[in-house]
């Protein structure tokens, strides 16, 4: 992942998740592992929350239940960081790729 790209993806999630240490610079690798924490706490404490985050991201459905089934190939908080990473890397790529331009360019 190109670096504006996940420092941008970085930005979104540590804002809707609350992420600590979000300042310093991740590797995809450790943006990972820290959704999965937070998402792993999240199943246990307020699953709502978790839910309707993902519900706002615009997950689909379908994926977050097969995450959440017996039949997934890893742990639903796994699996489900990794849904919001995917998705927050797509959300990154469309803010990158659709920047406005900045006002002091505007001429009045």
């Amino acid at each position: 992942m190109e670096q504006d790209q996940l420092e941008q993806t970085t930005a979104l999630i540590a804002q809707d998740f609350g992420l600590a240490n979000a300042s310093s610079p991740f590797t995809e690798a450790e943006l990972l592992e820290a959704i999965a924490n937070r998402v792993a706490e999240m199943l246990t404490e307020n699953k709502d929350l978790l839910l309707s985050y993902m519900y706002r991201l615009d997950i689909d459905e379908g994926k977050i239940r097969f995450a959440l089934s017996p039949l997934a190939n890893e742990p639903a908080y796994l699996a489900l960081a990794r849904l919001i990473l995917n998705r927050q890397k797509q959300r990154a790529i469309t803010k990158l790729s659709y920047k406005p331009p900045k006002l002091d360019e505007w001429e009045f």
